[in-house]
Formats: C-alpha cells, sequence, structure tokens
C-alpha cells in the first residue's frame, strides 16, 4: 500500500512537472528540428503566420528560385490579357545561345520556329530551364534589362524585403558575359532572404494557384526532349526518389548555383491545409529535399486548425455596451464569425480575444448612440497569441487576426418626450454635482 501511495505522489509531481514545463517543451520541440541549411522557414500558406524560422532574413542568391517572381509576372500578363497561353515568340540570340550551353543545362531551342507561351512556361517551371525563362521576359517585356525592372518593382508591390533581383533566371550576371541585362551590375546575383521567398511563394499560389498545375507535372515534352520535374518530393515511379517523397507536395521551386548552393521553395497541401517552406544553402541536391520534409511534417504534425471561439461567443465581463438615447441603456454585442487558427498540439490555452470598439461609433461618453440595428458592426475582436513561440506573419500589414464584432440585438432611439426628459434629468444632474461641489469648498 506504502508503495502505491509513493507511486501516485511521484505522478502527480511528473504531471505538476510537465504543465510547467509544457511551453518550453513545445520551443525545444522546434529547436530540434536541426535544419541542415544555412536559412530556412515555414509558412502557414492560408494565414502567412510563421511556424518555423531559422535565419529567416538573411538575404542569400537564391539561386533558381528566382524564377518564381517571373513566373509571377508571366501569369500575371496571361490574367491581364496581355499575352495567352497560345501566344508565340521567337527565340532571340541571346536565348538561343543560353540553350546551347551544356553549362546551363540548355534543352537546345531552336530558332527556326515559334514557341507557345505554355511551352517555354513549361520549360521554365517543370526542368527550370533559363533560355525558356529569358525568352518569356523578352516577349513581356521586350529586354530582359526592362523585365528586370518589373520585378523589382512588383517584389515592392507584394511587399518582399531584403531582396534585389538582377536577372529573369537566377544566374548570376558575371556568367552571362555581355548579354547581363541593360542597367544591371555586370557582377551582381539575385538575392533574398528566405522570408521574401516564401512571402513570393504566398502570393504566387494564392494569386495565381494554375501555377500548382505545372509545378507539379512530373514529366512533359518540348522539341521531342523529355522534361523531367526537378523537384524529387513528387510521387514519382522511381525507387532513387522514394526516400524524398512527402504526401501532399506539389511544387514548387528548386535551385542551384555554385554560390547559392541548393536551395528549394516547397509547398504542400494535407486535408486542405497548405504549407509554404523554404530551404536555402543546403549541402547537397537530395540535403535540401530531407531538411523540406522535416519542415513539412513538423507544420503537419505539430499544428492543427481549431475553432478557438464560435460565432456568437461573449467575452466574459464585456457582454455589452452603454448606449445613448435608445430605449435600452445597454446592447449585447458577440463575435460574427468563427475565429480558427493553427494551434500548436497543448497550447490551446495560450489564445486569448480582445476587443477594439469603431470610435467613430461612439459619442464622447464612449457610447453608441441609438438606433442601432441587430448585426451592426462597430468594432472587432483580435486574437491574440501568449505563447513563446511566436515567429510573427510574412504579410507587413498583418496586425492579427480578428473577426467582426458586432450587436445581438435592436435598439431604438428614444422619441422626442423621452429624450427631453433625460436631457432635463441631465442637466439638473449636473447643476447638483456643482452646487454641492461649490457647498463643499465653503468648509
Amino acid at each position: 500500500m506504502r508503495y502505491i501511495k509513493k507511486t501516485i505522489v511521484k505522478l502527480i509531481i511528473l504531471t505538476f512537472l510537465l504543465s510547467i514545463f509544457q511551453p518550453n517543451l513545445l520551443k525545444v520541440n522546434a529547436q530540434s528540428l536541426n535544419i541542415e541549411a544555412e536559412s530556412a522557414i515555414l509558412v502557414d500558406a492560408e494565414t502567412g503566420e510563421i511556424l518555423f524560422a531559422k535565419n529567416a532574413d538573411l538575404k542569400l542568391p537564391p539561386a533558381s528560385m528566382t524564377k518564381m517572381m517571373t513566373e509571377y509576372l508571366v501569369l500575371e500578363a496571361i490574367e491581364t490579357g496581355q499575352i495567352s497561353w497560345d501566344t508565340t515568340t521567337w527565340i532571340s540570340d541571346y536565348a538561343y545561345s543560353i540553350s546551347a550551353n551544356n553549362s546551363f543545362s540548355g534543352i537546345g531551342l531552336r530558332q527556326n520556329k515559334d514557341y507557345t507561351v505554355r511551352q517555354l512556361y513549361e520549360g521554365m517551371s517543370i526542368i527550370s530551364d533559363n533560355a525558356t525563362t529569358i525568352a518569356l521576359a523578352e516577349m513581356i517585356a521586350g529586354s530582359e534589362g526592362e523585365f528586370v525592372k518589373m520585378m523589382n518593382a512588383k517584389g515592392q508591390e507584394l511587399g518582399l524585403t531584403d531582396f534585389e533581383f538582377v536577372n529573369s533566371t537566377g544566374l548570376p550576371n558575371s556568367s552571362l558575359g555581355e548579354n547581363y541585362p541593360e542597367g544591371t551590375d555586370p557582377n551582381g546575383d539575385n538575392l533574398m532572404s528566405a522570408r521574401s521567398a516564401a512571402l513570393l511563394a504566398y502570393h504566387l499560389i494564392n494569386d495565381y494557384p494554375e501555377v500548382l498545375d505545372f509545378s507539379s507535372t512530373i514529366t512533359s515534352e518540348l522539341d521531342d526532349q523529355p522534361l523531367e520535374n526537378l523537384n524529387w518530393m513528387l510521387p514519382w515511379n522511381n525507387t532513387n526518389f522514394a526516400q524524398y517523397y512527402v504526401e501532399g507536395v506539389d511544387g514548387l521551386k528548386t535551385g542551384y548555383t555554385d554560390v547559392a548552393g541548393y536551395c528549394f521553395t516547397g509547398t504542400a497541401i494535407r486535408d486542405g491545409r497548405r504549407l509554404i517552406t523554404v530551404v536555402m544553402r543546403a549541402d547537397s541536391y537530395g540535403s535540401r529535399f530531407k531538411e523540406t520534409a522535416k519542415l513539412l511534417n513538423y507544420g503537419f504534425g505539430e499544428f492543427e486548425k481549431l475553432e478557438l471561439y464560435e460565432a456568437g461567443y461573449q467575452l466574459a465581463d464585456y457582454e455589452t455596451v452603454e448606449v445613448a438615447k435608445g430605449k435600452e441603456d445597454v446592447v449585447n454585442i458577440e463575435l460574427a464569425d468563427p475565429m480558427s487558427t493553427l494551434v500548436r498540439f497543448g497550447e490551446e490555452e495560450s489564445y486569448s480575444i480582445e476587443y477594439i470598439l469603431d470610435e467613430t461609433k461612439l459619442n464622447e461618453d464612449g457610447k453608441l448612440v441609438a438606433p442601432i440595428e441587430k448585426g451592426e458592426k462597430i468594432g472587432v475582436a483580435k486574437l491574440n497569441y501568449n505563447g513563446n513561440a511566436d515567429y510573427g506573419n510574412i504579410l507587413s500589414d498583418h496586425d492579427g487576426q480578428t473577426v467582426d464584432l458586432i450587436t445581438s440585438d435592436s435598439i431604438e432611439k428614444n422619441n422626442w418626450f423621452m429624450l427631453m426628459i433625460g436631457a432635463i434629468g441631465d442637466f439638473f444632474g449636473e447643476l447638483f454635482s456643482s452646487v454641492a461641489e461649490s457647498v463643499s469648498n465653503w468648509f
């Protein structure tokens, strides 16, 4: 019996200690990922929330991950009607020279035929071909130099920080000889942080989801030449790649140069939840995929989307707001919609909400003025995370997740007589207070 009592006491103590140190254990769990790359990031593709980061603001050469911006601008040009998938173009001497150069892994484009945008886009997206990328840039902007201006302008527009584009492909300018884009440094290189790469991928996937149709294509063909995807995490029927396969992966962009090392911007979807990863300067072709797998398995394994507050929820002690000139003195308020977010397992209690009332709806006394409609928006409820593993959000204008705060009831405006009686009461109330204060000062 004494042994059983000692065992129970030990279990109680152990449970207590685990409850105390649970937040730290969660943080160590993220750190124990031990990502073997110079820079990395893991992001929720719906909200932009950062679930893990390592040196995410370090500017590094992104190699062919640069092509994500070229892909974005091509898809934008299609959306605006500047070009279509069937638009054709010829191959310039510059693009042809790149395509014929084995050191650039060219696929041997021809100059005696026109290519459609779709053919060139497949070459760029599936096999990361440089010549097809240049051909697309020249078609849209007239020259790669002008296209680079568009790339940098779009980067600013999308909110990228810590970046600079000097060409459309991701090659170092020094390897392009006299063909480096006009207006750029002949010895320059593209630069981008993992944070900015993730943000670019976020916009690319959300603005133009069709990009995933290309990035998930395993094989295709151009000029009777096979195009085989460079992403080994896709569901290949190849035993050599089986070790790299991860469920749900459907993109996005590989990259490699001697200076950049091995890079990869990945994305995967499971049960309707999509994640984005970036790994920069890994040390081998396969290691970038292994490190990406760590990030994805952590993101899908340690987080779940939970509804923390249901529609109609009322925050304790803040169920009502005072009303002026109404038939009722207060009105009930509630959440218009449910509030859900990705939650690390065991951290459900690390979230709270606060109400932020719309000051334009309030009078000088901080009251809502009748009449008030049922369901009228009078502010927002903001979700706050109170844990110890907050990596922030990749969206620069993100100031927290919110849902509308609305009234639960209608409040009619008082009739003129009652308003007059109220005003008279307020007048004499203020007069009495003033007189009472004056009299008290006499003594």
